[in-house]
């Protein structure tokens, strides 16, 4: 029978659990791998931080006291995204506490939560920048080339491109193809550009299998790895904002929404469970040129009686004279 013990990464500062919630901490994390379950060691690990100065235990808390973690957050200027990842964590570890019978139930149940802007406020590369960028990578290696070349022409989270292997390679009905590991498990088959399977190409060189990227050692390489070449290769382009592996997801998926994809189309390129991820991209959505009132406006005008027109009408017609021979008007006035 294996024993699930808790990752030695998720005490903090010494603090002392009881047997309940160490049980609790390690069956929690257990449901979790890779970066999710980092994300979720270090929320629960800050929140264990704050319980601890505060002397508390885990499951001495309240609802309030939930709630006075969430201010302190605040008042540390952390975003309110993140604020809402460490309470939804922490809500989720008291809810499979209550679910093991483990504890009476769950202090975080009805704790509120900031509500999150759906504007995206990161600073995106526009379409020069990211040509740019592009042009850089492909004077470089090839395995730059084709880490650039993955997430700003198919938008992969970091994760996704550098958990990709060799064997996983293959054509589809005349298309270049990827088989990757999406967020949540999901394997999914991605399309590559040409200049993308190309540069992959050459980055795998004669090899058959493994990692398609490597890092200096010979080993996988990480997503560390993979910020300190997409810095690079920023700097190669001229580009001086900050730079990371998700500001090429970012400008993919902005891109493509200026290029006129749809919606449903860029939200499944880009593996989000909920459109209005992808809709924070849509720089569009600030255009007062694009507002619906105008759209809605000449479609209801097309549909009045009053402006339908018959074919070569000339302008100036007045209201009476748009009447023709047998509309509804004049039978009415015939039959009085």
């Amino acid at each position: 029978m294996t024993t699930t013990t808790m990752s030695a990464a998720l005490i903090p500062v010494a603090p002392l659990f009881t047997g309940t919630e160490r049980l609790a901490l390690a069956g929690f994390l257990a449901g979790y791998s890779g970066l999710t379950r980092e994300a979720h060691e270090l929320d629960l690990r800050q929140y264990a931080s704050w319980c601890h100065q505060h002397h508390l235990r885990l499951f001495q808390a309240r609802r309030a006291d939930i709630e006075c973690f969430a201010r302190d957050l605040e008042t540390r200027g952390r975003a309110r995204a993140t604020i809402t990842r460490r309470l939804c964590t922490i809500a989720g570890f008291y809810r499979y506490a209550v679910e093991e019978d483990l504890l009476d139930h769950s202090p975080a149940a009805h704790v509120r939560r900031p509500r999150l802007d759906y504007e995206s406020h990161a600073v995106g590369l526009d379409r020069h920048e990211l040509g740019a960028l592009l042009v850089a990578a492909g004077l470089g290696s090839p395995a730059e080339h084709a880490l650039i070349s993955l997430l700003a022409l198919n938008g992969l989270r970091v994760f996704e491109a550098t958990g990709a292997n060799i064997e996983n390679l293959g054509v589809e009905r005349g298309h270049r193809t990827l088989v990757i590991t999406r967020k949540g498990g999901k394997v999914v088959t991605i399309p590559l550009a040409p200049r993308t399977a190309r540069a992959i190409d050459l980055a795998v060189g004669e090899r058959v299998e493994g990692p398609i990227f490597l890092a200096s050692d010979g080993q996988r390489l990480d997503r560390h790895g993979a910020a300190r070449i997409v810095r690079r290769v920023a700097v190669r382009a001229g580009i001086t904002k900050p730079v990371g592996p998700h500001t090429l997801r970012h400008a993919f998926i902005t891109a493509a929404l200026d290029a006129g994809v749809p919606l449903r189309d860029v939200q499944e390129a880009a593996s989000h469970a909920d459109p209005r991820t992808t809709m924070r991209y849509d720089r569009a959505r600030a255009s007062l040129d694009q507002h619906a009132t105008y759209i809605v406006a000449a479609y209801l005008a097309g549909a009045n009686p009053v402006n339908r027109l018959p074919a070569g009408t000339p302008p100036g017609r007045t209201a009476a004279a748009r009447r023709r021979p047998g509309s509804p008007g004049q039978r009415l006035r015939s039959r009085g």
